[in-house]
């Protein structure tokens, strides 16, 4: 049976309320089709522009605002979920597959099982919140057809928390225990040597590596939340100037009134 062309798809996916004439849905092409949201071409308004207009504009920018930030949710929860999956497997495979010798300390010992433990623990961690979460965001994301309510279904805003201390766990410490890891793992590997200078030059490029590592999630950290104080206080500058308006717009109706 073919299927309905794409110029005919908006009469024969309408949906009716019963009664002779109605169209049947289009359940074929519903699955397969682009999701409906609000328009995203963004409103010009002038100055001179109505009250009304404004509002709606505003309304339109909420929309799309909660829609980034599901968008965003789900970006970090599968960035998480892939990066702790990749780091928690190297770490069990190095603790499985290394040759460890009867002359290494023990306290050696116990800080390489203590740090590969945490290690994988943070990223399982990371790896179970993003799974549990995920699913019922992408459910919502990934709807054929979506309202502006359709957004508050998704429960990426009752557990922004969780979904940030994921994130954490699987981009900011899961990878300095990664990196603690690798230098632990380089002593263990090469105690046995007479020299242990393999193991020195290891530690040695590490902690700069490890200082820049901190240094640029300071930076980062900072710049992000710089950015996102600047794109609030213009909202806030918005909403101030549109409240303005509105004030002197209902002040001048009320002073004819009383002159007359």
């Amino acid at each position: 049976m073919s299927r309905p062309t794409s110029t005919n798809f908006e009469q024969e996916t309408l949906i009716g309320l019963g009664g002779p004439g109605t169209p049947s849905i289009d359940h074929y092409n519903l699955g397969r089709q682009a999701s409906l949201v609000i328009p995203r071409s963004p409103f010009v308004l002038s100055d001179l522009a109505a009250p009304q207009d404004r509002m709606a504009a505003q309304g339109v920018d909420e929309s799309i605002f909660h829609w980034k930030i599901l968008n965003l949710s789900k970006a970090k929860l599968k960035a998480s979920s892939r990066t702790s999956a990749l780091l928690s497997g190297f770490a069990m495979i190095a603790m499985v597959e290394i040759q460890i010798d009867k002359t290494i300390p023990t306290g050696l010992l116990i800080a390489f099982a203590v740090c590969t433990v945490l290690l994988i623990a943070v990223h399982m961690l990371a790896v179970m919140i993003s799974t549990c979460i995920l699913p019922h965001v992408e459910a919502i994301s990934n709807l054929p057809y979506q309202t502006p309510k359709t957004v508050f279904e998704s429960p990426h805003i009752k557990m922004a928390k969780i979904i940030e201390l994921a994130w954490a766990f699987s981009t900011v410490l899961g990878i300095l225990l990664f990196l603690v890891e690798i230098a632990i793992l380089c002593w263990v590997k090469f105690y046995t040597f007479e020299s242990h200078a393999a193991a020195w030059v290891a530690t040695a490029l590490l902690i700069p590596i490890i200082g820049i590592f901190i240094a640029f999630a300071a930076h980062f950290y900072l710049k992000l939340v710089g950015h996102k104080s600047e794109v609030h206080e213009t909202n806030i500058k918005e909403l101030q100037m549109l409240s303005d308006q509105l004030n002197c717009e209902n002040a001048a109706p009320a002073s004819i009134n009383n002159i007359v």
